[in-house]
């Protein structure tokens, strides 16, 4: 849920109980889902168009590596990585 045309997304927490460092850890791990973190990171200062474009395409290139690994797991090629999940 990230507008790329100027729009704000909203995000809506839950306090439940009054337990406000609950729902601070989960707008948190929503923002990092959602990429929000890296965008103000991003946006902190100006990015020459050559390195935006440079970004982008070793963006690109990490998605497509993680495509076909998951793929190759999911063929048997390879092993599946170890980790929380």
């Amino acid at each position: 849920m990230r507008p790329d045309n100027g729009e704000r997304a909203i995000v809506q927490i839950v306090v439940r109980d009054n337990n406000v460092e609950q729902a601070l850890r989960a707008l948190k791990k929503k923002m990092q889902r959602e990429g929000t973190f890296r965008e103000m990171k991003r946006r902190n200062h100006y990015e020459k168009p050559s390195e935006k474009k440079a970004r982008q395409k070793a963006e690109a290139i990490r998605r497509a590596r993680k495509l076909a690994r998951k793929r190759a797991q999911r063929e048997g090629l390879i092993a599946k990585r170890g980790g929380r999940r």
